[in-house]
């Protein structure tokens, strides 16, 4: 494989690849652009989920988005419906299966057949490749709110063909995102590639006049992900994106608890995306945020599990996201059904409805918050930038390579996994171990303070057994793990 850049990919050159990929399974052959380009002209705006983020955004109000997705389409579109409905959902998801976020479509196949011969899903998503374009579309068509395609997919461009074909209009994922937290031995190199194909084919849409929304993953593992690290990957991914022409983009953070954390990382994403992307020329790119509910581990008690997404409900509305992914209270269980999938995301409407006239007040410590992010996320994609001499594409796969950027329990053999978090004595999300981060003294200086802080008051030294006591916490009915 030749050395990856950020460059643009040549529409026309892609031909042959775009033929390969239709080609990978018998529903691809229903992709005809112009016919697709047709159907998104004739959908009506209130159904474009990038036109609806930006109406949310100049409201200044937060819209509500639950996580969804069975294997057959009447069930698939009954439950949408409902969560629509009953649950009030502003935004709609489908959440694609395993199988075919492993590109594995005869499985898929097989799970989909079996699920409908047994009247319930047997696949833990909806295959929309299997689908194909003309039921897709019947799904699109049924709704009254925008649906967006949400996965897990390190090579994702048979998946987004068939779905941008079929009227969703937007598109979760990224070459770093659907990557590093998901995938085992897939190459950077590799999926950065394959998301630029996503990516161009969104901007070739972008230049028939149709807006499709792109959303870079931003929990990455969602255990204790420090904002500059999740900020540094949706950075990079929006930056990549949009040089393949993406004009929509949603970018992403996952709640850590404290709730000064939580809202200064939604005050620094868009402010600091701006600065990247208008350092590479890349003004005509609309931004809004998404806030992910809690990512880790629920109590298993309905009660208290609400509690839990009633904070990150709070926190999205103070931290002004434009969106929130909501879970729900039998997170802790299994699949929820579509009534506790409802209430989830009622609850959360309630306390954004609260909350929406309220600011958070601007004091000392939410500062210096905020600027302690800033910096530790410029020293991340600046070395980055510097690796790659210039290119963001080839910058990533080595600032990798070099634990420049590394995600923490990850499983990828291409992260360094030497970063190490932990919760300081606020509960803030800080680094026990920063591995090769480029920190400079001063951002080492304030982790140690911050954990030996912390140690000081538990009466123990900071070690990795504070690790695994946080990553349990909120399960056990706490933010941070301290010793009993």
């Amino acid at each position: 494989m030749a050395e990856i850049t950020h460059n643009k990919l040549d529409w026309q050159e892609l031909k042959g690849e775009r033929e390969e990929v239709l080609a990978g399974w018998v529903t691809g052959q229903e992709v005809d652009l112009e016919d697709a380009f047709r159907f998104h002209k004739a959908l009506p705006p209130h159904l474009n989920f990038g036109v609806r983020m930006a109406q949310a955004k100049e409201e200044g109000v937060t819209l509500a988005q639950p996580r969804a997705g069975v294997a057959d389409l009447a069930s698939h579109t009954k439950l949408l419906k409902y969560l629509q409905d009953e649950g009030g959902a502003d935004l709609l998801p489908t959440t694609i299966d395993s199988y075919t976020r492993q590109n594995r479509y005869e499985e898929a196949e097989k799970g989909l057949e079996e699920s409908v011969r047994e009247g319930r899903s047997l696949l833990n998503g909806f295959p929309a490749v299997n689908h194909g374009v003309a039921n897709c579309r019947r799904l699109v068509e049924s709704l009254s709110v925008p649906v967006q395609v949400r996965h897990g997919t390190p090579d994702a461009r048979l998946l987004a063909e068939i779905t941008l074909a079929a009227g969703f209009t937007a598109y979760e994922g990224g070459g770093i995102s659907y990557n590093i937290p998901y995938a085992k031995r897939v190459p950077l190199e590799k999926s950065l590639r394959d998301w630029q194909y996503v990516d161009r084919l969104v901007g070739y849409y972008e230049e028939q006049g149709i807006t499709i929304n792109r959303e870079p993953f931003g929990p990455l593992t969602g255990t204790l992900v420090a904002p500059s690290v999740s900020h540094s990957v949706a950075i990079i991914e929006g930056i990549l994106a949009a040089k393949q022409g993406v004009k929509s983009l949603t970018l992403g953070y996952g709640q850590c608890g404290n709730l000064m954390q939580d809202v200064a990382a939604l005050q620094t994403l868009t402010i600091l995306a701006e600065e990247y992307l208008e350092a590479e020329g890349l003004t005509d790119v609309e931004i809004t945020t998404v806030f992910h509910q809690w990512m880790g581990g629920f109590p298993n008690d309905e009660a208290r599990a609400f509690g839990v997404i009633s904070l990150g409900g709070a926190a999205a509305a103070l931290g002004k996201a434009t969106k929130v992914i909501v879970k729900t209270p039998h997170e802790a269980l299994g699949v929820p059904t579509k009534e506790v999938n409802a209430q989830g995301i009622r609850t959360t409407k309630q306390v954004l409805n609260m909350l929406k006239d309220q600011v958070y007040p601007e004091n000392e410590q939410l500062a210096l918050e905020r600027e302690i992010i800033i910096q530790e996320t410029r020293q991340i994609l600046d070395k980055t930038l510097e690796l790659g001499k210039g290119d963001w594409a080839l910058g990533t796969v080595r600032a990798f390579e070099a634990g420049v950027i590394d995600v923490p329990f990850a499983p990828s053999s291409f992260n360094a996994g030497r970063t190490m978090p932990a919760r300081d004595n606020e509960g803030a999300v800080r680094f026990l171990s920063w591995g090769n981060l480029p920190f400079n003294k001063e951002i080492q200086d304030f982790h140690r303070a911050k954990l030996a802080e912390r140690g000081k008051a538990e009466k123990r030294t900071p070690s990795f057994q504070m690790v695994i006591d946080d990553i349990y916490a909120i399960g056990q009915g706490k933010l941070i793990g301290r010793p009993r």
